[in-house]
């Protein structure tokens, strides 16, 4: 089964080309992928309608793209998978209109695809994809989560964060040192050149017994301790006025340590789950898990357990097109209904915003 995938659900437009046929091992057949950082730069984070408008503008044009790598026509896919939620409305209008006026003109089976469920099975078109069942650490920009994973559709939470989640911590953080959109890769480049213990930012719920994650906190104590080597004030809830910059150095080292603090958070707690579930097996998803650190001293904790760890190839940490049609193509082959599809339903389609990936799948049966 050859399926299309669309992704759009803020901004980045991803299409892939995934080869889910029978048992065998899925095969990205053609990716590509636009991201809009430059034209959001000015803005200083995401404008939705902009990113709408320019996901109108990509789509088809990065689908011709894949076609043409994977050498084959349109009328070879045999189904197409779009992002149907969660993330912006609008920019997730884009896709799956698309995706089904494509899956009408073709006669094709279109599959409406959770956009976490995604980043989950991404590490299956690695070059060493997991087994199930596997502990996944699910870490972006808005999403810290410890899942238990039993298969496709069986996903039990084990923890989540209770505000900011790790991604937001990376991002607020640089915001505040004055890096640029996005922060978070911005802040793991600067903190190369600095000393992760020269500032104790805290590491909230490290020690709460449970699996849950809270970032807002070190959001705050970044920002007190920025004020206090500036000699800054805080006019409203975001504009910081520095009266003293910090030096290069200062911005170096604080960077460090709040990367430290972040990183060590999320090792600790996903240790923590692979010893209550009993698994040997580790999943790293989403953004945040492209971290260089994060990889390096998650990678030292499992070796040490007797863990395996897997992630995705970094080129599909971000969002993209390539997880939507994987996903879709692991439901189809587990025999599960096709989350959102028209195809029986005159092609009509909807979004959702806002969807808890628990919805969408069977109970976990422990073994």
């Amino acid at each position: 089964m050859r399926i299309l995938g669309i992704e759009s659900s803020c901004d980045e437009t991803g299409v892939a080309l995934v080869d889910a046929s029978g048992s065998a091992t899925p095969r990205l057949l053609g990716h590509a992928l636009h991201s809009q950082i430059e034209m959001h730069q000015a803005y200083g984070g995401v404008v939705p309608e902009l990113a709408s408008r320019d996901h109108i503008r990509r789509v088809l044009p990065l689908t011709d793209a894949v076609l043409a790598q994977a050498g084959l026509p349109l009328s070879a896919v045999d189904a197409v998978a779009y992002t149907r939620g969660p993330g912006l409305a609008g920019a997730l209008l884009v896709g799956s209109g698309v995706a089904c006026a494509l899956g009408f003109a073709l006669g094709r089976p279109v599959v409406g695809v959770h956009h976490l469920e995604g980043h989950l099975l991404s590490p299956f078109l690695s070059a060493d994809p997991p087994e199930f069942p596997f502990v996944a650490l699910l870490v972006s920009g808005g999403h810290s989560q410890l899942m238990r994973v039993d298969g496709v559709g069986r996903y039990e939470l084990l923890g989540e964060t209770i505000d900011d989640a790790a991604g937001e911590a990376f991002d607020k953080s640089a915001k505040l040192l004055g890096l640029p959109y996005p922060g978070g890769p911005a802040l793991a480049r600067l903190a190369l050149q600095g000393d992760p213990l020269a500032y104790k930012f805290p590491r909230p719920l490290l020690h709460s017994g449970d699996l849950d994650f809270s970032f807002a906190g070190l959001k705050t104590a970044v920002l007190t301790q920025v004020k206090r080597l500036a000699h800054a004030r805080l006019d409203g809830p975001a504009t910081l006025h520095l009266a003293d910059p910090l030096s290069a150095q200062q911005k170096a080292d604080v960077a460090a340590s709040v990367q430290a603090a972040i990183v060590e958070v999320l090792v600790k707690k996903s240790m923590m789950a692979i010893r209550q579930t009993g698994l040997r097996r580790l999943v790293v998803a989403g953004g945040v898990g492209a971290n260089a650190l994060l990889r390096e001293q998650l990678g030292s904790a499992c070796a040490k357990a007797g863990v395996r760890v897997h992630y995705p190839e970094l080129h599909l940490c971000t969002d993209n097109g390539a997880m939507i049609a994987l996903a879709g193509g692991m439901r189809a082959q587990a025999g599960l209904a096709l989350a959102g599809g028209a195809g029986s339903d005159g092609y009509r389609f909807d979004v959702r915003p806002r969807w808890p990936l628990s919805e969408l799948g069977l109970p976990v049966t422990a073994a």
